[in-house]
């Protein structure tokens, strides 16, 4: 008999929440904390979202997608998550960039940058000093015409070796494009800058185990295997969700979903306003991304590399190049046993973002053979760096946009979620649906995993104030 993985669960909560992302589960850790009844429910076999990690034989652990991220995570954790989480973030400072145009090696933040800007590229103080302060002012309210690439020109006009030193980063932390409003560069660009690269000291199978503990403790629902075929609407407000052939009722809902499968699979276009729907259907879905996961054998290490090099053999920022499944660009994470305390494991993973059309329409045999040959590539460019590499590998496998489609059902693998305009259609949800809400990835202008947690919190303090009754009700 099939195991129910509802099994003692309640009839009715005051939320539910749909995918285990950071931004759902922080959404739920809030709305725990403030002493709502909150049921989370993932369709897949743990927690985590994009933010997840998988493990092979000889204890070998891989971490999925590249996690740097800004050191406001440190004050998001501390204040929304526990102070242990909060100490564990560690920064990365060893950020190199090789490619034929130049060769740097960063601590990422806004002195280093200026340095290099200044005696590696030729820029005035000046100049360096009002982009990074027009960086800086940039907020949400401002004007969203002007485009990345429009910024860039104004202040290093034909300069696209200073276009690559600046963008590659980003474009790889959130799919940003040249063609992007200017302000989905600048706020992401400049919370990096403010005090450089961070990650979580030992892994992410270690990050959401505390943060699984800590949504116990304070009284979640967890659920993994459970996945929601609908969410259901009565007279214009949410109602509950059929999850595994079983309806449960809540009082408020938010998706951690795609924002348009929320909006057209799970609730379905009859429920809004043709207007809305037609906005929704136009929202741009992101890139994904390919990563090639590679452990030496046990007892096996190479030289330190730094932490991230970014490595390129084409000239110039081209995001056309940059998603071709004829890689030149590509992204490798370098994890030593002192980035898993305790562990005595290298660990290297290896990034490139990806057009999901250039994959979903293989066949078996004709994918299975790209994947090796994006294994074979990646092995031979990684040995540039690390000479003898390939006899030191003990376990190789990559995984391509199907991959992230078929794990997180986002939509075409999306592995950022939509473009800038997909964060309209999230805010409206709750006008077209009372207590119906989404947090998750719709051009978050903060980046990544700081975004997303951020995002869940703004969403969590909305749904509170929706279950909250008026003092003329109460």
């Amino acid at each position: 008999m099939a195991k129910d993985f509802l099994k003692g669960a309640k009839d009715h909560y005051d939320v539910v929440v749909i995918g285990s992302g950071l931004a759902g589960m922080t959404s739920a850790n809030v709305l725990a904390r403030q002493g709502r009844s909150v049921l989370l429910l993932e369709q897949h076999y743990q927690l985590g979202g994009m933010a997840t990690w998988f493990k092979r034989r000889n204890k070998h652990i891989f971490d999925i997608s590249l996690h740097g991220f800004p050191h406001g995570m440190v004050k998001s954790c501390r204040k929304y998550w526990t102070k242990d989480i909060a100490d564990s973030i560690i920064q990365l400072k060893g950020i190199r960039f090789e490619n034929p145009q130049f060769s740097v090696r960063t601590t990422f933040d806004r002195e280093n940058f200026s340095q290099i800007l200044e005696e590696r590229f030729g820029v005035s103080k000046e100049t360096i000093q009002r982009f990074f302060d027009t960086a800086r002012s940039m907020n949400f309210f401002d004007d969203q015409a002007k485009t990345t690439g429009e910024l860039f020109e104004e202040f290093f006009p034909g300069r696209d070796d200073i276009i690559r030193f600046l963008m590659e980063p980003i474009t790889y932390a959130n799919g940003s494009t040249l063609e992007d409003p200017a302000i989905t560069y600048g706020i992401v660009f400049s919370n990096f800058m403010h005090k450089g690269v961070f990650t979580f000291e030992g892994g992410t199978d270690v990050l959401v185990s505390k943060m699984k503990d800590e949504l116990e403790k304070n009284g979640v629902d967890l659920r993994i295997r459970t996945l929601v075929e609908k969410i259901e609407i009565t007279d214009g407000k949410v109602t509950g969700v059929v999850v595994n052939g079983r309806r449960i009722g809540c009082g408020a809902l938010i998706s951690n979903a795609n924002v348009k499968s929320t909006v057209l699979n799970l609730v379905g276009e009859d429920k809004f306003e043709k207007e809305f729907v037609e906005e929704a259907k136009a929202v741009r879905l992101n890139n994904s991304s390919c990563q090639v996961y590679l452990a030496l054998k046990p007892g096996e290490s190479f030289p330190d590399q730094g932490d991230l090099l970014f490595h390129s053999e084409h000239t110039g920022f081209d995001i056309d190049a940059m998603l071709s499944r004829n890689i030149s660009s590509r992204t490798f994470s370098f994890y030593y046993p002192k980035t898993r305390p305790g562990h005595d494991r290298y660990v290297v993973v290896s990034s490139t973002n990806a057009n999901y059309e250039d994959w979903k329409n293989l066949s078996e045999e004709e994918y299975k053979a790209a994947k090796e040959e994006m294994i074979e590539s990646t092995i031979d460019c990684l040995e540039k760096y690390v000479p003898g590499v390939r006899e030191q590998l003990d376990h190789v496998e990559a995984s391509t946009p199907r991959t992230f489609e078929f794990y997180t059902r986002h939509l075409n693998g999306a592995s950022f979620g939509t473009k800038f305009e997909g964060l309209e259609v999230s805010k409206k949800l709750p006008e077209q649906i009372g207590g119906l809400y989404h947090a998750g990835s719709v051009g978050i202008i903060m980046s990544g995993w700081l975004g997303a947690v951020n995002y869940g919190v703004i969403v969590s303090n909305e749904v509170d104030k929706y279950l909250t009754p008026s003092p003329v009700n109460a």
